[in-house]
């Protein structure tokens, strides 16, 4: 009895003591500067619905990191401000960061048009940019320090839409012409682009290339004009306002073709499947993410977890498919690349991250020179067997089965499109 509780004491001696170790480190990294991360995000104005969702995922990561201690032993601090989906803004407010909040990393906000005006002021500082979803921007500037999240590819614009192109063409019989429609902005623009190149790769003949106002409320007349084309692949690039007017028209129209789809935003998102319920019957639709059994990432099934736990509460997707993932991804890459470099010096993170590949909750992510991945993986699914507009069908394998890439597919494209969508 004596030696029990002699033992007994001196556990819960070393108990107390390993508690008051931990409570000390907690207390000196949280009397150390927090390392300050700043950022616009799209928190109201047309991309706020993305904005709030990234957002939402980044600080996800940021409790989980100084739960474990931060980074560097100190706390993570982020200063970030809405950009209101509005490019004009971005400009000052990256300088308010660099130059007011002395942040010491930044990151960027959701899209290529909030993205790029951006560049400049990153460049001039020298700062490590990791970059959430922006389709060729560095195309234009050719910058060391630019890092893409976005799984399209060292070629962006063709890495994007060689997918859609090599399922569409599994169709018997085997199309040869092809429509190109995208609404009047840059991620349609380079998208249509990559397009160009992939109908060209596969023997394709152009017999519609045309883009729409963003402001267009009616799509029917655009329809009806591919419509008259009889073209057997029809290809949109497009926004989620768009995509939903364009969905939505091919099926009031009763588009006759054998493959509709394309690398539209939105079809990956809860409030655009929710919209469109069975009018996405048959569409090739672009994903990032989604619960088939052919596709498991480590660690991304525990993190939507805790996403979707608090994004009810918090008014976001409700699924996270799409965008989430990879802002909690971008995340763990930069803070990886802080931790091992020692420092928060922006020459040796840029090299870090360049060299090295990194395992995150999206998977394998390795960067090529030009801040991109060094091998893409957009998915392209067909939506099928969606019933009514209730979003927890789309959390179960069947409604969303992958048509490419070939190492995650789970199912054969249907074709054509007018039937398609009946099934």
């Amino acid at each position: 009895m004596l030696k029990h509780h002699i033992r007994r004491q001196l556990l819960v001696a070393s108990v107390a003591v390993m508690g008051l170790i931990g409570s000390v480190g907690l207390s000196q990294a949280q009397s150390k500067p927090p390392i300050k991360i700043g950022f616009g995000m799209a928190e109201t104005g047309g991309l706020a619905a993305n904005g709030k969702a990234a957002k939402l995922a980044m600080e996800i990561w940021r409790e989980e990191t100084n739960k474990k201690g931060g980074l560097l032993g100190r706390q993570v601090e982020f200063v970030s401000y809405d950009d209101q989906t509005n490019p004009s803004l971005v400009p000052g407010i990256y300088t308010k960061l660099l130059d007011s909040d002395k942040v010491d990393l930044v990151v960027s906000g959701y899209g290529s048009n909030l993205i790029a005006p951006a560049m400049p002021l990153v460049m001039q500082r020298n700062m490590a940019f990791m970059t959430l979803f922006g389709l060729g921007v560095n195309d234009k500037f050719n910058y060391p320090g630019y890092f893409q999240i976005m799984p399209n590819g060292e070629k962006p614009a063709e890495g994007l839409t060689y997918g859609f192109f090599e399922a569409a063409m599994q169709a018997n019989p085997k199309p040869t012409t092809v429509a190109l429609v995208g609404g009047d902005a840059e991620y349609p623009f380079v998208a249509l682009e990559g397009a160009r190149i992939n109908a060209k790769k596969f023997g394709l003949k152009v017999v519609y290339d045309k883009t729409y106002p963003l402001s267009t409320t009616d799509y029917a007349p655009i329809v009806r004009a591919i419509q008259a084309t009889n073209a057997d692949i029809v290809f949109v690039a497009s926004y989620p306002p768009d995509t939903i007017g364009m969905v939505r028209a091919a099926n009031e129209v009763g588009l006759k073709t054998k493959v509709f789809g394309g690398p539209m935003i939105g079809t990956g998102f809860a409030s655009v499947k929710k919209q469109l319920g069975p009018l996405l019957n048959g569409v090739v639709g672009y994903e990032l993410y989604v619960p088939e059994p052919t596709i498991k990432f480590q660690g991304v099934e525990a993190f939507l977890k805790i996403y979707q736990s608090r994004a009810a509460k918090e008014g976001v997707d409700e699924l996270g498919y799409y965008l989430p993932p990879f802002a909690y991804a971008m995340m763990e890459i930069l803070g990886q690349a802080v931790e091992k470099v020692g420092s928060i010096d922006q020459k040796k993170i840029m090299d870090y991250i360049h060299a090295t590949p990194f395992k995150t909750v999206v998977g394998d992510v390795r960067f090529a020179k030009n801040g991109e991945w060094t091998v893409g993986r957009p998915i392209f699914v067909q939506y099928r067997g969606v019933v009514g507009n209730d979003i927890d069908q789309f959390r179960k394998p069947g409604k969303t089965p992958i048509i490419f890439p070939k190492e995650f597919k789970s199912g054969d494209l249907r074709s054509p499109f007018e039937e398609a969508r009946k099934q």
